[in-house]
C-alpha cells in the first residue's frame, strides 16, 4: 500500500508542476469567460455597415420596403431589370430587390447581388414585406366583417402562461424547481465527465506508452508489482484531474462574482423579489421583463443546499468512479502497444461507450423515467454520464445505489483484468498485438 501511495505521490506531482497545468489551470475559466463575453457581444451589436438596396415594384404595394437605420431602399422608376442591374455597378448597388407583380399569390420576391448578402438585410427586406402584405389582409378581413376594433379584440385574446414546477420533499415541504435548470445541469455535467475522461484517460494511456518505449518500466517493476504501478498511475492522475476541475469551479465562480458586482452591483435574492413586485431591479433603475425576472426566482428557489450537496455528490462520485473505470482500460491498452499509432484499433471498444452515453443523455433528459434512460443509468460504461443528467430530475435512491454498486464492482473487475494485460504487455516490444493475442495473455496463470 505504501508503494502505491508513493507512485501516487509522484504522479501527482510531476504533473501539477508543470508549466502546461499552470497555464491551463488559471487560463481555461478566463478564457472560457472571454469567448462567452464576445460571442454576447457579437450577438448584441447591430449592425452599423451602411447598404443601399435598389428595389423594382412591380406589384401593387406602395412602398413595401422602407430605409431603416443603415439600410436605403431606393426604388428605380421605369427601369427595366437589366438596365437596373448594371447600377449595381455604376452607382454602387448592394443588392438589388424585385418584387413581382404576384407577390401576394406567390409570398416570394428576389434578392440579387454579386456576392452573398448577409443574414441581417435578408431577414429585414422578408419582415418588411410580410408586416406589410399582412397589414393589408388584416385591413381587408376587417372590412369585411365590419368590425373596427376586431384587431384589438384579437390581439387582446393573447394570453401568455407561465408555468411554474413545484417539488414536494421527502418532508412534505414545497420547494421550487426549474426544468431547465435541470436540464441545463445535466447536461453540463455530463460533457464535463465525458471531456475528462478522455483527456486524462488519454494521459495513463501515453504515461505508460512513454514508461514502456523509453525501458524505464524495466526498472520500475523491479521494486514495484504491475498492480502497484498501474492503481497509483491511474489514481494519481485522477487527483490531478479533481485538483484542475475544483480549481476551474472556484476560478469561475470568483469570475462571475466579481463580473456580477461589476455589471449587476445590487443584483441579489432581496433585490430580485422586491423586483418582482415593482418590475424593474432597484439598482439599476431599469425595467426587467417578467419572464428574466421568473427565470431567476427560479434559479434561486431550485438551488438549496439539499439540492446543490446531492448533484455536488453525485458530481465527485461518478467523476472518480467512471474515470477509474475507464482510465484502467486505457492503461491496459498503453501497455499492450509500443507507441499511440498501435492504439487506434483499441479506441472504438473504449470511445463508443462513451459517445453512446451522450446520445442516451439527450434521451434521458427528455424521458429520464423511461427504459433507456435506467438502463443507460445502471450499465457501468455508460452510468457516469446518463446518471448524471438524471440525477437533477431526482433518482430513487435504489437505483442510484445499484447504479453506484455495479460501477465500483465492474472498475474492480476491469483492473484486474487490466492488471493481467499489463503484466504481460508492458514486457512485450516490437510486436504487434491483436485481439486474439491479449485474449491469450488473460488466460495466463502466474
Amino acid at each position: 500500500m505504501n508503494k502505491i501511495l508513493i507512485i501516487i505521490q509522484r504522479e501527482y506531482l510531476s504533473r501539477v508542476k508543470k508549466k502546461s497545468f499552470l497555464l491551463l489551470t488559471f487560463l481555461t475559466p478566463i478564457l472560457i469567460a472571454g469567448i462567452y463575453a464576445f460571442m454576447i457581444w457579437m450577438m448584441m451589436k447591430d449592425d452599423t455597415e451602411k447598404r443601399t438596396i435598389g428595389v423594382i415594384n412591380e406589384s401593387e404595394l406602395v412602398s413595401p420596403v422602407e430605409s431603416k437605420d443603415f439600410t436605403t431602399f431606393e426604388y428605380l422608376e421605369n427601369t427595366s431589370f437589366d438596365e437596373a442591374k448594371k447600377m449595381l455597378d455604376t452607382k454602387g448597388y448592394y443588392a438589388l430587390l424585385k418584387i413581382p407583380k404576384d407577390i401576394l399569390e406567390s409570398q416570394s420576391t428576389e434578392l440579387f447581388s454579386f456576392k452573398q448578402v448577409t443574414i441581417e438585410v435578408k431577414s429585414e427586406v422578408g419582415s418588411q414585406i410580410r408586416n406589410h402584405i399582412e397589414t393589408i389582409k388584416r385591413s381587408k378581413i376587417i372590412a369585411e366583417a365590419n368590425m373596427p376594433d376586431l384587431e384589438q379584440k384579437l390581439a387582446a385574446t393573447k394570453t401568455p402562461i407561465s408555468v411554474k414546477t413545484i417539488k414536494f420533499g421527502d418532508d412534505g415541504e414545497i420547494k421550487q424547481s426549474s426544468t431547465e435548470i435541470a436540464m441545463g445541469l445535466g447536461f453540463a455535467m455530463s460533457f464535463i465527465i465525458y471531456m475528462f475522461i478522455f483527456m486524462y484517460g488519454v494521459q495513463v494511456m501515453r504515461g505508460v506508452i512513454e514508461e514502456k518505449s523509453n525501458r524505464i518500466i524495466e526498472v520500475i517493476i523491479s521494486s514495484v508489482k504491475p498492480f502497484q504501478l498501474m492503481m497509483g498511475k491511474i489514481v494519481g492522475v485522477a487527483m490531478v484531474g479533481l485538483t484542475q476541475f475544483l480549481m476551474w469551479v472556484i476560478l469561475s465562480g470568483a469570475i462571475i462574482m466579481i463580473g456580477s458586482a461589476i455589471f449587476l452591483p445590487g443584483l441579489d435574492a432581496s433585490s430580485i423579489q422586491q423586483a418582482s413586485s415593482i418590475s424593474q431591479l432597484p439598482s439599476t433603475g431599469q425595467a426587467m421583463n417578467q419572464a428574466q425576472l421568473n427565470m431567476m426566482q427560479d434559479v434561486l428557489g431550485t438551488f438549496d443546499m439539499a439540492y446543490i450537496m446531492s448533484i455536488l455528490g453525485g458530481f465527485i462520485f461518478f467523476f472518480l468512479a467512471g474515470y477509474l473505470l475507464y482510465s484502467a482500460l486505457f492503461a491496459a491498452v498503453g501497455s499492450a502497444v509500443d507507441n499511440e499509432t498501435e492504439t487506434q484499433q483499441f479506441m472504438l471498444p473504449i470511445s463508443l461507450p462513451l459517445v453512446l452515453a451522450l446520445y442516451i443523455g439527450m434521451a434521458a433528459a427528455k424521458n429520464p423515467e423511461g427504459a433507456i434512460a435506467f438502463w443507460g443509468s445502471i450499465i457501468p460504461l455508460t452510468s457516469p454520464i446518463v446518471m448524471l443528467v438524471r440525477i437533477p430530475f431526482g433518482v430513487p435512491l435504489w437505483e442510484l445505489l445499484l447504479s453506484m454498486g455495479l460501477l465500483v464492482a465492474s472498475f474492480i473487475f476491469v483492473t484486474w483484468v487490466a492488471a493481467k494485460i499489463y503484466r504481460t504487455g508492458i514486457l512485450m516490444y516490437g510486436k504487434k498485438v491483436s485481439y486474439k493475442e491479449i485474449w491469450k495473455w488473460l488466460r495466463y496463470h502466474r
